[in-house]
């Protein structure tokens, strides 16, 4: 088979990734798993540049009764682009919007198009791609086909299948079609596969005895969300089997097959207008889980938008979490449940009117106890949470897990009461606790029941609750699946829910396709056991060793990275904004994605068999374009910190195999400075020259067009030294490397500003900050000063004399990493010392609410700036804080670009492999939005590595705000 992939490789423009090698290996392991409970590693990864490479791959796998598997986002809950096939990823080259025609609202794109971005494109033309699933952000066209997605508009925006207009497809023999309104009678003639489909269909659905099976069998007409086989429901409605039926059109059919009927390469899609403009959420606070299924009921009867539920569990989660703790200011009290119902109109008073009206049913039938309402941008903090439902889920302690099984069962919402007091009293028998959220407008809850996979008794629960849910879904006459689609999950129940008969024409169907089963095959039909293929290992991992971080807070680093749910929020676009993750963005790859880095450390991680579990050169492989920005910790629900577990593999993997010279190099930065200090003009002069610079990178591993920070022309702490300032109010002064010798007069000034402003300031004695070594991962060296730097700094530091630094990274080291990198009798002292470290712009800020520091201090000049922030200071801190204290002068006018990584991300930026991936992170937003900007526009960076990268790409030099506040002075 090697040979034959290789053979097959030469023929394709794209990518196909199959042999031995690391980097093959990484891919085939970051492909062998989803969003789902599954993992299949794969035969291969192909990712295609055009139709002509999916040919080749269809014509091969004909040849050789291979299956190949579609994928596009990778975000499916069932397993279905899970297999042992070739895994066929569009989303990287299938991306192009191609039309839009705005008189007919239709568009054309391709199954790659992220729902999200494909609604940024189409707002300027004021319309809108309706269907919205909780991942829009990432999920993409074609994926949302294959499962007919909904989202949380669907009870007014419809689903996938009913905006789907056409479809240009690729047959299992090769072929092309395009699937459209057609007349069946006259398509039945037409030639080759395609004329045979439409043959056999006719043939098979106009026998009465099949449309009665199907009308009986198929779920009630109430349950508006039906994914459960294929839609053949939908196509006797149509003409020529419904007489005043639509024209007949596969593409209702091609909706929710998931891709084990055609491969999809274009789509013609319907489109809506521009929702109104006023938007209010009331937020139904509730007693009771049943108490919000009422409400539910009341509140449709008003009209809205959408009706979706979360529960306590989801919520508590929210509390102290990083990201969204500050999303929780509309929670009154302590909630069992809560029940969004969003309304929309024209007018805010239309809108009053509906919420009131609403409102005041509720209370009179005793539906709630609360009832805020959120409008226009403030209800996406409640949306955010809804939406995080099931990463938020992942952060539960301990192996019992929430596992998605039957959360999307659907039942009419009348029955959904009744339906999910049965089932919490089926799930009782069993002895499993369960979270319940998301769609009860549609009469679809996520249900999501906490089973321990590790365990051979938690597999026997998997089975048997699925068991149990089909039936009872089928006593409400239901649907097992309502928009995540059966796949490898659900398929096995598929004749208990239809019956064998209706079962029977599913097969029917895929063989009529797909006779050599070359398209996802084991889905839907055929499928195998639900309960074979998991991800978790039910044998215990090997004894992991000591780790240098302290990983216990989440119970091991294992378990951090077993935390990743898959749900790929990592794969967000720029347009989307946000951090994480800038080499996805920058690459569009799937193996430069967080959940890629997590799943195939987790697999190594977890093999019992493996002795030597971090020694894999697949690990270091997965992680090499992590720009360690931290990201992860705050953006993914399940804060899966994948800068922590990057640094901990790298020391591991340095252990068993040496550290790399350059690694070295960068990690002794500190000590490196401070020796060129010795011989500043020399060290200047060779770096400030281009040609010699370019020949001291290419020595070093550096790329040659990289320019290198020259040393300051003083050193601030032999500097300061002679300073004799004495002020009431004292603040300590975290003197790190960088600052020390490179950004020196950045310091001097920012010394000065906080003398000027009333402060007097010391710099205690302490060592480098550690963070060089951080940033390659030599933790010992790191952990070593940082348990000698908590010793010196933490007697002195405290409330009433805080330490602060200028640059992010340094500084909030000591608020991060010192925490898990402190010995046990230093634990406490580096929890507190992190509680009293602030960036100068969080002291500077402090000040000003204290009412220590006034405007009148600083200039009445015009001034407008640009604030691109830190990674870290959007992870750990806020670039509010740098936004608030530029906006001391009266007249500053300050706005934050919405950039995310800078891509520089310290020595990564400099490093001859990596600087075309650093440009192109800059390249996503931060490069034009300072380029864009106006002549007079000041654009400020608190990092140093920042300013850095934005001098090298754009060639304008970016200020510290200490800079600019000092220079503002009066």
């Amino acid at each position: 088979m090697k040979q034959l992939l290789e053979q097959l490789a030469s023929e394709l423009n794209g990518e196909l990734y199959f042999n031995i090698t690391a980097e093959h290996q990484m891919q085939l392991m970051a492909y062998s798993t989803d969003a789902s409970v599954y993992q299949e590693k794969p035969l291969a990864v192909a990712i295609p540049q055009h139709d002509e490479d999916i040919k080749a791959i269809i014509g091969f796998a004909n040849k050789h009764s291979i299956t190949i598997i579609p994928r596009a986002a990778g975000t499916s809950l069932a397993g279905q682009v899970v297999g042992n096939g070739i895994v066929v990823d569009i989303s990287k080259h299938f991306n192009q919007m191609i039309e839009v025609n705005i008189e007919e609202r239709w568009c054309r794109v391709q199954p790659g198009v992220i729902r999200d971005d494909l609604n940024h494109y189409l707002k300027g033309f004021g319309l809108m791609y309706g269907p919205e699933t909780s991942t829009a952000n990432r999920a993409m066209i074609g994926g949302m086909v294959g499962n007919n997605s909904c989202g949380l508009h669907s009870i007014v925006w419809g689903s996938a299948r009913d905006h789907l207009l056409e479809a240009s497809v690729i047959l299992s023999d090769g072929s092309t079609a395009v699937f459209k309104d057609i007349d069946l009678q006259d398509a039945v003639h037409a030639n080759g596969l395609e004329g045979s489909i439409y043959q056999h269909l006719f043939e098979l659905l106009q026998h009465q005895q099949n449309q009665a099976l199907i009308q009986a069998n198929f779920p009630s007409k109430e349950v508006v969300r039906r994914n459960t086989g294929y839609a053949l429901d939908s196509l006797i409605e149509m003409h020529p089997f419904a007489e005043h039926g639509s024209p007949f059109n596969l593409c209702k059919l091609l909706a929710g097959s998931e891709g084990t009927l055609a491969f999809i390469t274009e789509l013609k899609l319907n489109l809506l207008p521009l929702p109104p403009k006023e938007v209010g959420l009331v937020v139904v606070h509730c007693h009771s889980l049943s108490q919000s299924l009422y409400a539910n009921i009341e509140a449709l009867k008003h009209g809205p938008m959408a009706s979706e539920l979360v529960d306590k569990m989801i919520m508590d989660f929210t509390i102290g979490h990083p990201e969204y703790q500050k999303n929780r200011f509309f929670i009154e009290e302590d909630p069992a449940a809560l029940l969004m119902v969003e309304f929309m109109e024209d007018t805010k008073e239309q809108l009053n009117q509906k919420i009131n009206a609403t409102i005041q049913a509720l209370s009179a039938a005793s539906l709630g106890y609360a009832f805020p309402v959120l409008y226009n941008s403030d209800t996406k903090f409640a949306w955010d949470i809804r939406k995080a439902g099931l990463g938020l889920l992942r952060n539960l302690r301990g192996d019992a897990q929430p596992v998605n099984l039957i959360e999307d069962c659907a039942v009419s919402t009348n029955d959904l009461p009744l339906y999910i007091e049965e089932l919490q009293q089926l799930l009782a028998q069993h002895n499993v606790k369960a979270s319940y959220y998301a769609h009860a407008g549609a009469g679809e809850l996520h249900v999501e029941p906490i089973i321990n996979l590790k365990s051979s008794e938690g597999v026997q629960q998997f089975r048997a609750i699925l068991k149990d849910t089909a039936a009872l879904v089928k006593k409400y006459n239901g649907s097992l699946s309502g928009e995540h689609g059966d796949g490898r999950l659900r398929g096995e129940f598929i004749p208990a829910m239809v019956g064998n008969e209706v079962y029977d024409l599913f097969k029917q169907v895929k063989t009529i396709f797909d006779p050599k089963g070359v398209f996802n095959a084991g889905k839907i039909t055929n499928t195998p056991a639900m309960d074979t293929h998991l991800r978790m290992n039910q044998q215990q991992p090997i004894n992991l060793g000591k780790t240098l971080f302290d990983f216990s807070a989440d119970e091991g680093i294992l378990r951090l990275a077993e935390k990743c749910s898959g749900s790929g929020d990592c794969r967000k676009s720029e347009i989307s904004g946000g951090l994480m993750c800038p080499s996805f963005m920058a690459t569009r790859s799937e193996k430069n994605t967080t959940r890629a880095r997590a799943n195939v450390l987790r697999q190594f991680l977890s093999d019992p068999n493996d002795a030597t579990p971090y020694n894999h050169a697949e690990i270091k492989e997965a992680m090499d374009l992590c720009l360690s920005c931290k990201g992860c910790k705050i953006e993914c629900p399940s804060s899966v910190d994948i800068t922590k577990m990057k640094a901990e593999f790298l020391q591991q993997y340095y252990d068993a195999n040496g550290t790399p010279f350059r690694s070295k190099l960068v990690g002794n930065f500190a000590v490196q400075m401070k020796l060129a200090s010795l011989f500043r003009p020399i060290y200047n002069f060779v770096f400030g020259t281009t040609a010699f610079r370019k020949i001291a990178n290419r020595l070093v591993g550096f790329h040659p067009d990289r320019s290198m920070p020259l040393l300051g022309k003083f050193q601030l702490k032999q500097w300061h030294r002679n300073r004799a300032t004495q002020h009431q109010k004292k603040v300590y002064f975290f003197c790190d490397e960088f600052t020390n010798f490179l950004d020196s007069s950045i310091g001097q000034k920012a010394i000065l500003l906080l003398e000027q402003l009333g402060y007097q300031v010391i710099i205690p004695e302490h060592l480098e900050s550690g963070r060089s070594y951080l940033s390659k991962g030599l933790l010992r060296k790191a952990a070593a000063i940082a348990n000698q730097n908590i010793q010196l700094l933490s007697p002195l530091v405290s409330a009433d004399m805080p330490i602060v630094g200028i640059e992010p990274s340094a500084l909030l080291t000591l608020r991060d990493e010192y925490k898990d990198l402190a010995s046990p009798q230093n634990k406490a002292a580096a929890i507190d010392l992190a509680q009293h470290s602030f960036t100068i712009e969080e002291f500077i800020a402090r000040e000003m609410d204290a009412g220590n520091i006034q405007p009148s201090a600083f200039t009445q000049e015009t001034k407008h700036i640009a604030i691109h922030g830190h990674c870290y200071q959007k992870v750990l801190s806020s670039q509010d804080y740098s936004k608030q204290i530029l906006s001391l002068p009266k007249n500053f006018t300050v706005e934050i670009i919405p950039s995310g990584c800078c891509g520089m991300a310290g020595s990564f930026g400099y490093e001859k492999e990596h600087y075309e991936v650093s440009q192109k992170v800059g390249e996503l937003v931060l490069f034009p939005a300072v380029r864009n900007k106006a002549n007079d526009t000041v654009v400020a960076a608190a990092g140093t590595s920042c300013r850095h990268q934005i001098k090298d790409g754009t060639k304008e030099m970016a200020l510290h705000p200490v800079e600019i506040l000092f220079a503002a002075l009066v």
